[in-house]
């Protein structure tokens, strides 16, 4: 075996060096924009008088800086070249994630609302996957662009983790659907043309088919925003939505009638396994910069890093995050050479360690650091709060390791679902 990455991704990483050095870096001074990523940083991305949302100067600066990257070849790495993009790989996007989120915060990616100069546009992947010609005609440029995005709604208020219950239903009216229900976290409705809702369709509550993605404009009449739902690290664009009677056309379908589970199914693999890539580099990140102030802070007349106090819990750490990176490198080289659906258990194994490994990692960058650890002028608090978050919405902790022992105990098989094909 030889894990040596490809030259062409080792070439990609030190472009993407050169252009945060020149451009980004220069950015983040102007115009005090560094008050999005210090001490100010919550409070300076957020407008706390429309509900919590993030401020259009701080979304506003996001797109400047994917502009930017897209202009410099290298926000559309993942998509195909038809595209404009480098028909980048899983491996390469894990890389590539890992490697921007170990750099801490700043423009060049922030975890926060998936921001990166490198697109982790899994919307577009999926549109290139699940879309109907004319659905494609409308989306694709956008998307790739990112200028244009639809929202998802799967979850609702009385079923989190349990999709298949769930409530909210569409039924046939000629040619039209009507569309009827409550969905929670859906996560960038305040600037999304539309949202993917999930509705059931046919069958009875627990069937995995029967289920129906629609794409629904965000003004259609009848669907409203109740609320956006305030969390443990703001600004929030996590909308709790009702849809009253709203009336969408057949073309609204999106990836085939019933096969609506299949395409969540698609993109939870497709982005659980960067997000872990990225909750290692955000967990590197904390490891690194807890060894480089033990090694300069002095109490008592001796480097904190002389402690063997100090030493093991972070050998711990660092440990963790080198298995976790084999491990993430197989899972998106095997999702490469099979496809998404053949390593269904690993890229669980992968998500939630990394969450907790990332969370561990900040807790401990924060002791190291201590009471500045503990303040917001050191980054370790916001990393702690957005990465918490990922131990529930990507999949709770205890549901990605009830799948793991569905594959463990032959209670799941590891293939694409049926009518499913994959590059």
């Amino acid at each position: 075996m030889d894990f040596d990455l490809p030259a062409e991704l080792v070439d990609f990483l030190a472009e993407l060096d050169e252009f945060i050095e020149r451009v980004i870096k220069p950015l983040e001074a102007e115009d005090d924009n560094i008050r999005f990523l210090d001490h100010r940083r919550e409070y300076a991305r957020t407008d706390w008088e429309r509900g919590g949302v993030p401020t259009d100067e701080w979304e506003d600066l996001l797109f400047r800086v994917k502009r930017l990257a897209d202009e410099a070849g290298l926000f559309r790495y993942p998509f195909p070249t038809e595209f404009g993009g480098r028909n980048g790989s899983n491996l390469g996007m894990a890389v590539i994630r890992e490697h921007l989120a170990r750099k801490g915060l700043g423009l060049h990616n922030d975890l926060q609302n998936e921001h990166s100069i490198v697109g982790n546009n899994v919307g577009l992947l999926l549109m290139l996957q699940y879309g109907t010609d004319e659905q494609k005609a409308h989306w694709v440029d956008g998307l790739a662009e990112g200028r244009r995005g639809f929202a998802v709604g799967i979850t609702e208020p009385e079923h989190g983790s349990d999709a298949t219950h769930m409530e909210t239903t569409a039924v046939r009216d000629g040619d039209t659907w009507i569309i009827n229900g409550e969905k929670t976290w859906n996560t960038g409705i305040h600037r999304a043309e539309a949202d993917l809702i999930m509705a059931r369709t046919s069958g009875k509550a627990g069937d995995g088919l029967g289920i129906t993605a629609f794409l629904v404009p965000a003004d259609s009449p009848g669907f409203e925003v109740l609320e956006y739902l305030w969390t443990f690290n703001m600004p929030t664009d996590h909308a709790h939505v009702r849809l009253t009677d709203v009336r969408v056309p057949d073309s609204a379908i999106f990836g085939g009638e019933g096969r609506g589970l299949q395409v969540v199914q698609h993109f939870f693999n497709e982005n659980r396994i960067r997000q872990a890539a990225s909750s290692l580099g955000a967990a590197q990140y904390c490891v690194d910069e807890a060894v480089q102030y033990a090694k300069e802070r002095k109490p008592f007349g001796k480097p904190l890093a002389t402690n063997q106090g100090i030493q093991f819990p972070l050998v711990e750490l660092q440990t963790k995050c080198e298995m976790l990176r084999a491990l993430i490198h197989k899972t998106a080289w095997l999702m490469d050479r099979d496809g998404a659906f053949s390593v269904s258990d690993k890229v669980s194994m992968c998500n939630y360690s990394a969450n907790r490994l990332c969370c561990d990692a900040a807790d401990y960058a924060m002791q190291v650091h201590g009471g500045m650890g503990y303040s917001r002028y050191k980054p370790f608090e916001h990393i702690y709060r957005h990465h918490r978050r990922y131990r529930i919405t990507e999949g709770a902790d205890e549901i990605q390791m009830r799948r793991i022992a569905g594959y463990m105990f032959g209670f799941m098989n590891q293939r694409a679902p049926k009518g499913v094909v994959e590059d």
